[in-house]
This record gives C-alpha cells, structure tokens and sequence, in this order.
C-alpha cells in the first residue's frame, strides 16, 4: 500500500492550496484518514482527521480555514486549506488506518510528505 501526497506548493498569505493523497495496492477498506504537518524544529501535530463515519476533528488553529473529505471510489483525501498563514509553512503528511484483507486488522500507513510554504 501506497500513499501519494500532492498538492503542496508556494503561495501568499490568504491564498489557497488543495492537498490530495492517493491511496493504492491490495486494500479492502480505509477508516480513519488524516492529515499532519511538521514545522522545522517542531513536532509532527494532527491537521485534521476524518473518520468513516464522518466526524471530522480539526486542530484549533486551523478551524474554519481547513476542509478535510475523502473520495471513497478513488481512495483519496483531500485537505483544502484557505486563508494560509504564514504559520501553516510545514511539510503536510497524510495518513490512513488501511485494512488490507477482510481478514486482518487494520494498520496506519504514511504518505511521503509534501512541502507548503506560504510568504507573507
């Protein structure tokens, strides 16, 4: 299973980015999916996550400027993110809780990372 992030770029403050992250390989089912980042000198924090069910979760700072949502059929999350700050400069990883077989328990896996800067 792989995970392909893409999307990211540089842009000015208050503009807007769409990030995308492809699942593909031998999967039976996606759960949880979500997005973190990881500012130089900082800790990897939780974005936003978005359940099966639907419930979202998003980090305060990044409410009401963030939408994370999910293409089932293709495998894909998106994260569109509006109103960028300079403070959202972070290299932006997604993530999934992937069942491989019917049989067996799911696991998280990893995108590679995809770099958003945003000037002031």
């Amino acid at each position: 299973v792989q995970l392909q992030a893409s999307g990211g770029g540089l842009v000015q403050a208050g503009g807007y980015l769409r990030l995308s992250c492809a699942a593909s390989g031998s999967i039976f089912s996606i759960n949880s999916v979500g997005w973190y980042r990881q500012a130089p000198g900082e800790q990897r924090e939780l974005v936003a996550a978005l359940t099966s069910g639907g419930t979202t979760n998003y980090a305060d700072s990044v409410k009401g400027r963030y939408t994370i949502s999910r293409d089932n059929a293709e495998n894909t999350v998106y994260l569109q993110m509006d109103s960028l700050k300079p403070e959202d400069t972070a290299v932006y990883y997604c993530n999934a809780d992937v069942r491989l077989t019917v049989a067996t328990r799911s696991g998280p896996y990893w995108g590679q990372g995809t770099l958003v800067t945003v000037s002031s």
